[in-house]
């Protein structure tokens, strides 16, 4: 007999207890310095791995600082620094582009409002939501990546597919003022023991409150 779990509300608020346990000192996996830089940094780190982008960063952050150096840097220099990215061309256009953007509107300043940044081209609402949490501190939304994505539907927050219903569903049952640390502490929960291929079930200080652990076997 499988246990009934508890309301999705009372079981998010617990599972953010135990993440805050077990990941105190979760912190945005990027290097960068300034808002800029996350902002490139975040548009690097899709499809490819935090640990990557941090290694492509440095030489590109060293040569191009800003986004007024970004905005005016040759376009064929920042493919070569960013190719092993992956889908570095497109890349590198939304990053000059987005540079030129906040240079010609902006001031060259990362706006700090979602309806500005979604604006910038490579910078849908992850990127908005992580460069806003992590660079002003500002808790507009979830961010939902393919770790959040994957552990919020096996724990039983959300049954959608898609980044923006997740993230409402995670709005609807989080406190704001976690909503952004909720995402990197399951981040970090989904590279150590929530893994995509075998989940580590029989070590998981969540499983108790987990509906993929809880369902009964076919």
């Amino acid at each position: 007999m499988v246990r009934k779990l508890a309301p999705k509300k009372q079981r998010a608020l617990e599972v953010l207890a135990r993440l805050k346990r077990l990941y105190p000192d979760a912190v945005c996996s990027l290097d960068y310095e300034t808002p800029v830089q996350l902002l490139v940094a975040t548009i690097l780190s899709a499809q490819c791995t935090d640990e990557r982008v941090n290694k492509v960063t440095p030489e590109l952050f060293r040569q191009y600082p800003d986004a007024l150096s970004l905005a005016s840097a040759d376009l064929d220099d920042i493919v070569t620094l960013v190719r092993s990215t992956g889908f570095y061309r497109n890349k590198a256009k939304n990053i000059q582009a987005a540079c030129r953007m906040i240079v010609a509107e902006f001031g060259g300043e990362v706006p700090r409002t979602m309806a500005e940044l979604v604006r910038l081209p490579g910078a849908a609402r992850k990127t908005a939501n992580v460069v806003l949490a992590h660079a002003y501190g500002i808790n507009a939304g979830v961010t939902v990546d393919t770790h959040v994505k994957r552990l919020c539907g096996r724990l039983g927050f959300t049954k959608h597919i898609d980044p923006i219903h997740i993230e409402r569903d995670l709005m609807k049952l989080l406190p704001q003022p976690d909503w952004e640390n909720w995402s990197i502490r399951l981040i970090y929960h989904g590279r150590a023991v929530c893994n995509a291929r075998k989940p580590a079930c029989d070590r998981c200080e969540l499983s108790d409150l987990c509906s993929f652990y809880q369902d009964p076997l076919p």
